[in-house]
């Protein structure tokens, strides 16, 4: 922040408590005018209510005052005003890493027992279950559900079905380092009527009905331009974490619309790596969890 608008932060603040102090003792004092304290003003509301000439009571005044003198204080010891840090020093970066350090020295020693068990071993410790189900419930389920059901864009972590491999390692590894997925766009190179054709094809190859003529031009280009990846059966390769085109799970939908949309614009998907944040021993339980969920 500049120190321009920290100056103005600063005046216009303390003129706001300034200017409460004065409407405080300005309301305090009685009514001027022909009606003496304790007598009506003459003012009527809904007939019969009348204001009387009497000053604010006391006890409420000092309220009004000791919570200015308090915001004072606070404003003189934390930062609160523009630029000025206050007196003791505190930042808010600070206290995170205090209560962090706190968590880590209580907490730790219990992740650190955990990553000694094996991922598959972990998963039949139900107090170990818990635990990882708390990470992914704050780490994990803002995009995969709090079911872990996932969401479009989002892949479900209770199903069988993994772009890179649903080993523990795998798994592990997802989300220490996080991954990529690109689908590159191919519309350019098949055009309009190719995408038709590939759709058609890619569509029967998990079943769905199609027509018969697009699903025979589609097939011929989906093994010059597609193959590749996913493979001459569709089923994907899984090392570039290419998707199985040949069951009913689909990231996107299944429907002709979303089909070409990933055909002819491509799509590009991130997992984001949590070795940093979570660091080995966290994420050691956390892909324990992650395995339970589609190992049972």
């Amino acid at each position: 922040m500049s120190n321009a608008w920290s100056w103005y932060i600063i005046i216009l603040t303390l003129a706001n408590v300034l200017g409460c102090v004065w409407l405080l003792r300005w309301t305090s004092k009685p009514v001027t005018g022909e009606a003496k304290t304790g007598e009506v003003t003459g003012h009527v509301w809904d007939d019969n209510l009348q204001e009387y000439n009497n000053p604010l009571p006391r006890w409420w005044l000092w309220m009004f005052y000791i919570t200015i003198v308090f915001g004072l204080v606070y404003f003189a010891l934390y930062p609160a005003l523009g630029n000025f840090k206050g007196f003791l020093g505190w930042t808010q970066t600070q206290e995170y890493d205090q209560e962090i350090s706190h968590a880590n020295a209580v907490y730790d020693p219990i992740f650190s027992g955990y990553a000694k068990t094996d991922i598959v071993d972990l998963t039949k410790n139900a107090a170990a279950m818990r635990a990882g189900q708390r990470l992914f419930l704050n780490y994990c389920a803002t995009c995969h559900g709090a079911d872990a059901g996932g969401a479009r864009g989002f892949p479900s972590l209770r199903d069988n079905d993994s772009l890179f491999g649903n080993s523990p390692a795998m798994i592990k590894t997802s989300i220490l380092d996080g991954r990529q997925g690109i689908m590159p766009p191919m519309g350019a190179a098949l055009g309009e009527q190719g995408v038709e054709e590939v759709t058609a094809y890619v569509k029967s190859l998990s079943g769905q009905s199609t027509d018969p003529s697009l699903t025979s031009a589609g097939k011929a280009k989906f093994e010059m331009m597609c193959a590749a990846c996913h493979m001459q059966d569709g089923k994907g390769n899984a090392a570039i974490g290419a998707p199985n085109l040949s069951d009913n799970i689909w990231l996107y939908g299944r429907g002709d619309a979303s089909i070409k949309k990933s055909i002819r614009d491509g799509r590009s998907g991130v997992m984001p790596a949590h070795r940093a944040f979570l660091g080995e021993d966290k994420s050691h339980l956390l892909a324990a969890y992650v395995y339970s969920l589609s190992a049972k």
